[in-house]
């Protein structure tokens, strides 16, 4: 067996844990005595940030055109409400017999909500007036009986 040299160490004191070698208090410390101190700050420490700022965002906030979705015109919204109260409905009898919510009705009848076939085609049904098309307000045809 091959003899091997080790040199004695021998500590004087105990070196401090990592907790307070990377605290204020002893990077200052450390500063006043003239040790070299390696500090780094981490990119988003301790916060939630989980998206980044890349290109396409810098690219839409250059975008000039404003977006929005299409509105139902008002045209429709007053059809509806005409509709509603030539029925003798109101706007939470007509959303109870369509099973939607009273203010969906709302929205449609001001014009702030955005279209939706399915919602437009259950309100057409029910106070049988076109709501889509060229011939809005007229009223629903009966569908030819098949043979």
């Amino acid at each position: 067996m091959a003899e091997c040299d080790w040199d004695t160490v021998t500590v004087l004191r105990k070196k401090g844990s990592a907790a307070q070698s990377k605290s204020k208090q002893a990077v200052t410390a450390a500063q006043r005595k003239g040790e070299a101190v390696e500090t780094s700050k981490k990119w988003a420490a301790g916060q939630n940030k989980q998206h980044l700022v890349t290109k396409n965002t810098a690219k839409l906030d250059r975008e000039t055109e404003e977006l929005s979705h299409q509105r139902v015109p008002l045209e429709v919204g007053k059809v509806i409400q005409q509709g509603r109260q030539e029925k003798g409905l109101t706007q939470k009898d007509l959303a109870t017999k369509i099973n939607e919510k009273p203010q969906i009705i709302a929205e449609y009848e001001t014009g702030k909500a955005i279209p939706n076939n399915q919602v437009m085609g259950k309100i057409e049904r029910a106070i049988g007036l076109k709501l889509r098309g060229k011939e809005i307000g007229q009223p629903l045809e009966a569908c030819p009986k098949k043979k």
